[in-house]
């Protein structure tokens, strides 16, 4: 379903399909995605957040992340630190720019990395749901 021939006309549909998903899933009766991956912290996500709690960088980085496999920093521990009890961010509007983005069903990240956005469909039911309809699509014509 994500192979080249197709790229195109998918990415002239996500943002119609992405629209949808959220019209229909309320991520803050899921969160998932805060309550069992972590996203990457890059250098201006570590400033910005640390600078929000009044935290010197190496303080944020030694309390909360760890180096993963790739050498990305992520949180230590899952869910993440930030997640409040009722699902809501806690640093939403300084959150990672990974979070933010996060699920990409509005960019080219669904279709370039297959992979991911594989796993992602796993536990986020907007992804599901955007695929899901891709392949409907792809079945009717």
């Amino acid at each position: 379903m994500l192979q080249k021939g197709d790229k195109n006309q998918i990415l002239k549909r996500l943002p119609d399909l992405h629209e949808a998903a959220f019209a229909a899933i309320d991520c803050l009766n899921c969160a998932a995605c805060c309550k069992n991956y972590s996203p990457r912290f890059k250098t201006p996500d570590i400033k910005r957040i640390s600078k929000h709690l009044s935290m010197k960088e190496s303080r944020f980085i030694d309390t909360y992340l760890r180096l993963d496999e790739d050498g990305d920093y992520v949180v230590k521990q899952t869910p993440c630190p930030f997640l409040g009890d009722d699902n809501r961010c806690s640093i939403y509007d300084v959150r990672p720019s990974d979070c933010e983005r996060f699920p990409y069903t509005n960019e080219d990240v669904l279709v370039n990395r297959a992979r991911i956005t594989l796993k992602n469909a796993t536990f986020c039911p907007a992804v599901f749901f955007v695929l899901e309809k891709l392949l409907e699509a792809k079945q009717n014509v």
